[in-house]
């Protein structure tokens, strides 16, 4: 099993504080040891003194549901922070089509209570959330790899990486 391990630092006044990660596996974070130190750090810190941290991303790649005069299918890009949105917020701030016809008029607004947001991970199912119990209602008879839309959260705020989603994957079924 990959390891990878970071630091994360903060500087409050004269003091820094460094916190020790190692991530394994599937990109769950846990603290192996904490410190101080009243040496001064040589990060870019704000008028408060606290240090800037950058947040990390998550990449996503947006299949359309059917392929082009060409054969290939067409590819939306878009950024996230990760953690911070559901995948619908990310494909409407982004103007991604998420809905099939019936899904522009009937959807519920991300309420979790249609099921027309159904997308398909193809690549980096591991940054997301697992399938909360709408989905599992939902998509019970469909793919692992199938989810909702409006109750998939991008990343966990301590991971980064690329996902893949086929948008409207029953067109393909």
């Amino acid at each position: 099993m990959a390891s990878l391990g970071f630091n994360l630092g903060f500087t409050f006044s004269n003091a820094q504080i460094q916190q020790h990660r190692k991530v394994s596996g599937g990109g769950r974070a846990r603290v192996i040891s904490c410190n101080s130190s009243s040496s001064s750090s040589s990060q870019a810190s704000s008028p408060q003194g606290i240090s800037a941290v950058t947040p990390l991303e998550i990449e996503l790649e947006f299949f359309g549901p059917k392929p082009g005069s060409d054969g290939s299918y067409p590819v939306d890009k878009a950024k996230a922070v990760s953690g911070d949105k559901l995948l619908r917020s990310i494909m409407q701030d982004n103007k991604i089509e998420l809905y099939a016809a019936y899904g522009k008029v009937m959807n519920c607004g991300g309420g979790g209570s249609c099921g027309t947001c159904i997308v398909e991970i193809l690549d980096g199912r591991d940054l997301l959330n697992e399938r909360t119990d709408t989905e599992n209602r939902y998509l019970k008879k469909k793919p692992e790899s199938w989810r909702l839309a409006c109750q998939t959260i991008v990343g966990n705020k301590e991971n980064s990486g690329k996902v893949v989603v086929q948008r409207i994957p029953q067109w393909k079924k």
